[in-house]
């Protein structure tokens, strides 16, 4: 909990407080710093709930960072033995996949390279 909840808190007590003596007594300017004492407290109680949420967030973003980085390596095993298992159920289909990979890889790498067009000159 933040600090400035728990200021927040007490000058917002602190501020009904003075206001309720305020009324009781019948001072209009005892209740007037009252209820300015109460508003500032509860704009210092939000700031302080606000300053907890992020705090919250953050840590939650960075637990959630930390686990992704910490369980990364077990899925890339995980994705390694389902890929392992595909090709071992299914080895003729692997062939092809990777026979096709290796075939589209090799035209792309052979063709030549593209020339602009000839730029004709004529003069007159």
């Amino acid at each position: 909990m933040d600090k400035d909840r728990i200021v927040g808190s007490a000058k917002e007590f602190a501020g009904r407080a003075e206001g309720a003596v305020g009324d009781l007594a019948g001072d209009a300017q005892t209740q007037a710093s009252g209820k300015a004492r109460e508003a500032a407290g509860t704009v210092q109680n939000l700031y302080g709930q606000a300053k907890d949420a992020v705090r919250d967030a953050a840590d939650t973003a960075t637990s959630y960072a930390k686990d992704a980085y910490d369980n990364s390596g077990e899925t890339f095993r995980d994705g390694s033995k389902a890929i392992a298992q595909k090709v071992q159920d299914n080895p003729f289909g692997a062939l092809l996949v990777a026979g096709g990979i290796g075939f589209a890889l090799a035209l792309l790498m052979s063709r030549p390279a593209r020339r602009p067009p000839p730029r004709w000159r004529y003069y007159g």
